[in-house]
């Protein structure tokens, strides 16, 4: 898909690719949102286009609430491409961030059972290792149930609990985020930009300003859809259309 962008807008990145990093989400940004997420697919030509990109610039990096390995999947990428899963508690490179992480793994275990016996119908209870989100896109009736369950679940266990698209997800209760993750990847970069669609985006949003702060340019991309939320809307540079203005976002960064 053609996008018209500002030719202002991306000539930090055209000008030196190589004191560049290109970020972005996975769900709602390079793949469609579906009703399952085990359904999810990169959108056609995203992996071919990711290790274009990753020729030039200096850094092509996914970050997703994912798991590391459904994204190795998904995009068929080799060490080119940096991704960090589970919001940056995974790492293409690195493995977990820290033990911290893995003691928290059987109390998130604990949780998905609980979940998988007492979620209502249409509820889907998705398991990602190190964290647990129940779905209700389905069963949209369920949510204030979805709410008020993972409420329960997070104060009676320590568990962190944010919410995204017709879902709650249950995290451990360690310092890391989209935010975090971001400066960790980005700090000395001239030039970074990251694309998302959803509230667990923000961190990273704000995690650019600090990079700004420090003499960074920084491009943030908010891909539109009826669900995306007003507060991403305001943080954006740029918004684009779906999956396929991404899409076309990329292919005109690739142009170097």
């Amino acid at each position: 898909m053609a996008v018209v962008i500002a030719p202002e807008l991306v000539e930090p990145f055209r000008r030196a690719p190589h004191r560049a990093a290109l970020i972005t989400d996975f769900d709602g940004t390079l793949a469609p949102i579906v009703d399952d997420p085990e359904d999810s697919r990169a959108f056609d030509g995203a992996s071919a286009l990711l290790k274009k990109l990753a020729a030039s610039y200096g850094l092509v990096a996914v970050v997703s609430g994912r798991p590391v390995a459904f994204l190795s999947e998904q995009l068929s990428c080799g060490p080119e491409i940096e991704l960090r899963g589970l919001y940056g508690l995974e790492s293409s490179r690195q493995g977990a961030v820290d033990d911290r992480v893995e003691a928290w793994r059987d109390a998130v275990n604990a949780v998905a059972a609980r979940a998988d016996a007492e979620a209502p119908s249409g509820v889907t209870v998705e398991r990602k290792g190190l964290t647990v989100t129940l779905h209700y896109r389905t069963a949209p009736e369920a949510g204030p149930w979805v709410e008020s369950w993972t409420a329960a679940q997070a104060s009676t266990t320590g568990l962190r609990r944010h919410p995204a698209r017709m879902s709650w997800e249950l995290v451990p209760p360690v310092p890391v985020d989209k935010g975090t993750t971001v400066v960790a990847l980005a700090e000395g970069f001239d030039a970074v930009c990251f694309i998302g669609d959803d509230l667990g985006d923000l961190p990273a949003f704000a995690a650019l300003d600090l990079l700004v702060a420090e003499g960074a340019y920084a491009l943030k991309v908010v891909v539109e859809s009826e669900e995306v939320p007003p507060e991403l809307l305001r943080e954006a540079d740029l918004v684009v259309p779906g999956p396929a203005g991404v899409m076309g976002f990329l292919e005109l960064l690739a142009e170097v």
